[in-house]
C-alpha cells in the first residue's frame, strides 16, 4: 500500500500522519530543524514561523515563554534568550502537557463508515478541523468524536487530539480513521509511518496535467518566500512523491479548461497534493493558497454557481490492515456535493 494536511508531516498536511511522521504531540519533544539559509536570523522569529510549530498551534509569544522557562535547547546546551540569533540545525522544544481547557463533546452528526471496539472511520466534511486549535476551539472532528464514542478514544494523542493519528486540512474532505483504543493508535500509527496506507484523493483542477498521467518526484518543505507556505524546493526540503492519472478533462478538446484527476500518494508531505499539482501548473481549482492566476471564465462561473468555497479536493479512498484483527478495510466515499456540483457543471462545458 501507499500513503497526503496541513504541516503536520515531517509530512498536513495536504494531509499528513499525525505522530507517526512528526506530530507534535504535547509532553512529548519537539525536534525543530533549520537549515544554513535560515542561520542569522532572530530566533524566536525563524522558529515560530515553522511549520511544526504552526501545526503544534504555538504562538510567537508561547514560544518566547517556553524559552523562558528552559524548554529549548540546542546541542545539549539550554537556550537562554528568545532574541539570540538561530544557527542551523536541531533544536529540540520540550512541550509541557496541555494547559488548554478539555475539548468538550459536540453531536456534530459525524458521517460514520465503520466502526468497532479499536476505530472508527468518518467522511469528513470541508470546513470540519480535525483538532482544536487557537481560533478554532469547538467544532471539530474531536469534538464529534468525544461525544460519538463516550469515552472509548485512545489517550496517546493528549488532551488536545485524542484518537487523532492522521489529518486533513480543515477544507479537504473525505475520509479519516481515528483510534478508540491505544493498541490500535499504535498499530495505525506504524501504518501511517512506514506509508503502509492507500490514500487516493480526487482533484478538480485548472488546466490539463502533462502527461495525463505519470509520477511526480520533488523535494517539499517550507517555501523560502512565505514560510506559512510549501514549496517544491531544488535542495533541502524532503522527497516528495505523488502518482496521478487524469480521469477526465473538461471544455474545448484542444484546450481543456480543467480535469479531474486521482492522486495516489507514494508519500505523505504537507499539502503535497497542492504544491504539486501548482508545479505542474494545474493546481487545485479554488485553492486560496496555491491556485496562482484565476482558471477560465466559464470556471469561474462554474465554480460559483456550485458554491465552491475551499479548493477542489477530496480524499476519496483510505485502505489499510486492520491494526488488531488483521482484517483488510478499504473505504471510498463519492464527492461531497460541492466538488460533485463543480464537476457536474464542468462536464457541460
Amino acid at each position: 500500500m501507499s500513503s497526503d494536511s496541513t504541516i503536520f508531516d515531517d509530512d498536513l498536511l495536504d494531509e499528513a500522519p499525525d505522530a507517526a511522521a512528526g506530530e507534535v504531540l504535547d509532553g512529548r519533544v519537539l525536534e525543530i530543524r533549520l537549515e544554513a539559509g535560515e542561520a542569522g536570523q532572530r530566533l524566536d522569529r525563524v522558529l515560530a514561523s515553522h511549520p511544526d510549530l504552526d501545526a503544534a498551534a504555538i504562538s510567537r509569544a508561547r514560544l518566547q515563554a517556553l524559552i523562558g522557562e528552559g524548554a529549548l535547547s540546542f546541542g545539549g546546551r539550554t537556550v537562554l534568550a528568545a532574541s539570540e540569533k538561530a544557527k542551523a540545525g536541531t533544536y529540540r522544544l520540550n512541550l509541557p502537557a496541555p494547559r488548554t481547557a478539555e475539548p468538550q463533546p459536540e453531536d456534530l452528526n459525524l458521517i460514520v463508515l465503520f466502526e468497532d471496539a479499536h476505530l472508527i472511520v468518518v467522511d469528513k466534511p470541508a470546513g470540519m478541523a480535525a483538532h482544536p486549535a487557537p481560533g478554532t476551539p469547538a467544532g471539530t472532528l474531536v469534538n464529534a468524536l468525544l461525544h460519538h464514542c463516550a469515552g472509548s478514544l485512545s489517550g496517546i494523542g493528549g488532551v488536545a487530539r485524542p484518537g487523532i493519528v492522521h489529518r486533513l486540512d480543515k477544507d479537504t474532505s473525505g475520509v479519516m480513521v481515528a483510534a478508540k483504543s491505544d493498541a490500535a493508535h499504535a498499530g495505525l500509527s506504524a501504518l501511517f509511518a512506514a506509508h503502509d496506507i492507500d490514500r487516493v484523493y480526487t482533484a478538480l483542477v485548472r488546466g490539463v496535467p502533462e502527461p495525463q498521467a505519470g509520477l511526480i518526484v520533488t523535494q517539499i518543505g517550507r517555501s523560502p518566500t512565505d514560510r506559512k507556505k510549501m514549496a517544491v524546493l531544488k535542495s533541502g526540503g524532503r522527497e516528495a512523491i505523488t502518482r496521478y492519472t487524469v480521469e477526465q478533462t473538461f471544455g474545448p478538446e484542444t484546450k481543456p479548461y480543467a480535469a479531474r484527476i486521482s492522486c495516489r500518494l507514494e508519500t505523505g508531505r504537507t499539502h503535497q497534493i497542492r504544491v504539486h499539482m501548482a508545479h505542474k501548473g494545474t493546481p487545485c481549482l479554488a485553492d486560496s493558497v496555491y491556485g496562482g492566476g484565476p482558471p477560465a471564465l466559464a470556471v469561474r462561473e462554474a465554480i460559483a454557481e456550485a458554491g465552491l468555497l475551499r479548493q477542489a479536493l477530496h480524499a476519496s479512498v483510505l485502505g489499510f490492515i486492520h491494526p488488531i484483527t488483521g482484517e483488510k478495510l478499504r473505504f471510498e466515499t463519492q464527492l461531497p456535493p460541492d466538488m460533485a456540483g463543480l464537476a457536474a457543471r464542468l462536464g457541460a462545458l
